[in-house]
């Protein structure tokens, strides 16, 4: 009978680790291509679209940078009939100033300034949203975080697809803003160059399992469907879980095409380290199978171990492979979109790559996150069943 030696062993895992390398980067390729050719089919004419009353819920906490610049994009929409709720729990939080610039800048929007302190549950956010709630009019609602920019023709765009009774949920993927120096741009790698690709590539697959923070789009019957926001009260990734709430409804996610914008901020590694690791704890909890072979998304340091563990010619030509298509994929992001990372970026990759690997090896250590001042137990809060 064959044997194998411990070298020949180690070869075969470099090989397979590059296969597997190679493979992801060639794929995610596809999906972004696929992606774009999608959105260059023409869209309906703002005007077209369809006009509901839309109420817009922005809970605030905090005058984070940028906070005035993303907020009146939400006032300057080419949207007939709309409100904003501004949401905050302190009324002494900077952000009531800035809600109230913006009041006496736009007069004629009908635009309201929630305070409200208390406090439902063990998320924050979700407790804003329902002292929310209680004020909105409307019966189509836009959720988006405060850090998000969008276009004027954003809430046409995003609420389109709600005409049809059998969409739940309406979401967009965003792309990072740095708002400092080189750690808020690997900041924005995670999002442009891995969290993105990875969310087009499931997409891509079929998957409608996400719903993202930067844009909740849906009518308060499915809203009302699964239980309100009080339902999400106590879970860390609410996003996700109203969007998996309504898929129990048998009603489908829409990927809009619409793509934001989300300010990155962090100035120092350890900061990024944190907010990168709650982000990472959270799609564990959500998805632990899927998290568990994410490593494979890495791809500078794990062709640059398939080498080192088997370099022969069979690895070196996938390893090849591997690095075109994930150059590909960077550089061509870059040239089709004037908010993509600057093509200097480039360079940063194979750090980004690193600093994900650690980030993701530390997610599987334990389970507990920081979220605004409050330490959490990621699997206490991401339910595993619905009522």
């Amino acid at each position: 009978m064959p044997t194998f030696s411990n070298s020949s062993l180690l070869s075969w895992i470099g090989l397979v680790l590059a296969l597997c390398a190679t493979a992801y980067a060639c794929l995610s390729l596809w999906a972004w291509f696929r992606c774009a050719r999608r959105n260059q089919h023409p869209r309906a004419h703002v005007n077209d679209q369809p006009n509901q009353p839309v109420s817009v819920l922005k809970p605030l906490h905090g005058a984070e940078p940028g906070l005035y610049e993303n907020l009146k994009g939400f006032c300057t929409q080419q949207y007939a009939h709309y409100e904003i709720l501004f949401g905050v729990r302190d009324p002494e939080d900077p952000a009531v100033a800035i809600v109230q610039h913006l009041q006496r800048e736009f007069p004629d929007l009908s635009m309201a300034l929630v305070i409200d302190p208390v406090v439902h549950g063990a998320n924050l956010k979700v407790s804003n949203l329902i002292n929310l709630m209680a004020h909105a009019r409307h019966d189509w609602l836009v959720l988006a975080d405060s850090d998000i920019r969008v276009a004027p023709d954003y809430l046409a765009r995003v609420t389109a697809p709600l005409d049809d009774p059998h969409v739940g949920v309406v979401t967009c993927l965003y792309h990072g803003v740095a708002r400092n120096g080189i750690i808020a741009r690997l900041g924005c790698l995670f999002i442009d160059d891995w969290f993105a690709p990875s969310a087009r590539l499931a997409h891509a697959f079929g998957s409608s399992r996400f719903a993202f923070g930067s844009t909740i789009a849906l009518r308060r019957d499915t809203l009302d469907a699964i239980g309100g926001f009080e339902a999400l009260k106590d879970t860390l990734a609410d996003d996700f879980w109203l969007g998996e709430r309504s898929r129990q409804q048998g009603l489908r996610t829409v990927l809009s095409d619409v793509m934001v914008g989300t300010d990155v901020t962090e100035s120092h590694v350890v900061t990024l380290w944190s907010h990168e690791l709650r982000w990472l704890r959270t799609i564990r909890a959500i998805s632990p199978a899927g998290f568990a072979f994410s490593f494979i998304c890495f791809t500078w340091p794990l062709l640059a171990l398939a080498l080192l563990l088997s370099p022969t010619m069979p690895c070196l030509i996938a390893a090849l492979c591997g690095a075109t298509a994930r150059l590909w994929r960077y550089l061509a992001a870059w040239r089709s979109t004037a908010r993509f990372r600057r093509g200097q970026d480039l360079w940063l990759t194979p750090f980004r790559d690193a600093l994900l690997l650690l980030e993701w090896a530390g997610a599987l250590l334990h389970w507990r996150v920081q979220w605004r001042g409050h330490a959490l137990h990621a699997r206490d809060h991401a339910p595993s069943r619905y009522p």
